[in-house]
């Protein structure tokens, strides 16, 4: 029986800890866009990584999966669904958030020209609080629907002070 142990120890511990942690050890890297701004209150689009995952339950007896714990605190989720055409203007976010595309593609382009496209399992996070109104008027970001239809996204505003000059501060 004694030496049943350490073979029911080693099963337990790969049944504990999934097929996942003993297959592959390495973590993963995900990717999200950072609208932020810099010292000159221009706002800019950077992509950056998730990449500080630990591999671990979310509840037992749930195997684990890989995590990164990217904000601790207070946060409002809202689902929004902009109609068909949609132009947001130029504009700063109300509050540091997250932004999901869940249907259809819109795009955001910063202060400095950069564009970015996304659609479902892009992730965005709008920073530009600080942005300062340009030459021309603009501040914030200029957003809008790609195509004929609506598109819907899931925002998660959070608590967060907002920053400058901090691309990729979550990673």
């Amino acid at each position: 029986m004694t030496r049943l142990l350490p073979l029911a120890a080693a099963l337990l511990s790969v049944t504990a800890f999934g097929a996942a942690h003993a297959a592959d050890p390495t973590p993963p890297t995900a990717w999200y866009w950072h609208n932020w701004t810099d010292h000159d209150g221009i706002s800019h689009m950077t992509r950056c990584p998730f990449h500080n995952y630990d591999l671990k339950t979310m509840s037992k007896p749930a195997g684990p999966q890989w995590q990164d714990h990217v904000h601790e605190g207070n946060a409002q989720i809202i689902s929004t669904v902009q109609p068909a055409h949609w132009d947001g203007s130029w504009h700063p976010d109300p509050k540091v958030q997250w932004i999901i595309p869940l249907k259809g593609s819109w795009y955001v382009t910063a202060m400095d020209g950069k564009k970015v496209v996304m659609g479902p399992g892009d992730v965005s996070l709008g920073e530009d609080q600080m942005s300062r109104k340009d030459a021309k008027g603009h501040i914030g970001h200029f957003a809008g629907n790609i195509g004929d239809g609506p598109v819907t996204l899931m925002v998660i505003q959070t608590d967060e002070q907002p920053t400058t000059d901090q691309p990729c501060r979550f990673h």
